[in-house]
């Protein structure tokens, strides 16, 4: 069974029509009933309440976009796959399933891959109609044989750690300057190669992490 060590950063849905999608349905709070406070409060804050609704995307399978496919096959080189366009997204996944073996079994290894990484892998190649390769898991948790979650070996299901805390914790290096709150503003501003290094280094921390776990025969 193969180490496939993996990270994936996100950014919200960059389409204009989604965002008027939000806007139509932003509403006040429901203590607000007057007509004229309603259309006040909107003029005050749907624009704000829209962009937080939309930014909360980078979360949602659904309607996020991955932008950066980082991985790392046994202690081999760590690879970054870019997305500079939303129209790359699937050619980020495609190059992806193709560096993948082609026989065999793999665990994949990440922080809060279960929940996260994995399940935006598989949700988004159906949105997209990317075939997804049988090595890649289906029935994703993070108590399974092909999946190795360093978030959940650490604090358990019920309980998380960030990566940062955890590498603190453990004597490796951090996220530094740079973190994924900020990966959506770098990517609007062209930042492509700040987001391919910043996911190569948390491929990079979490082979570090979970080489820890290994030492010690968890």
């Amino acid at each position: 069974m193969k180490n496939i060590y993996i990270d994936l950063e996100t950014i919200p849905n960059q389409t204009p029509e989604y965002r008027a999608k939000v806007r139509e349905n932003i509403k006040p709070p429901a203590t607000i009933k007057k007509p004229e406070s309603i259309m006040q409060w909107l003029e005050e804050n749907a624009e704000t309440a829209t962009d937080e609704a939309v930014a909360k995307t980078s979360f949602d399978p659904a309607y996020g976009h991955i932008c950066c496919i980082g991985y790392a096959i046994e202690d081999g080189p760590t690879v970054s796959l870019s997305a500079e366009t939303t129209d790359r997204e699937p050619i980020i996944l495609q190059q992806f399933f193709d560096a993948l073996p082609k026989m065999g079994m793999a665990c994949f290894i990440g922080h809060n891959v279960a929940a996260f990484d994995m399940r935006f892998i598989l949700c988004r190649s159906i949105v997209l109609g990317v075939r997804i390769p049988t090595i890649i898991p289906r029935d994703i948790k993070p108590w399974s044989q092909d999946i190795f979650d360093t978030m959940t070996a650490w604090a358990g299901v019920r309980n998380t750690i960030s990566q940062d805390r955890l590498a603190d914790a453990l004597g490796l290096a951090g996220k530094g300057d740079f973190d994924g709150s900020m990966v959506a503003a770098a990517w609007a501003n062209g930042e492509h190669a700040k987001i391919a290094d910043y996911c190569k280094r948390d491929v990079e921390t979490v082979r570090a992490i979970h080489s820890r776990f290994v030492a010690v025969g968890f």
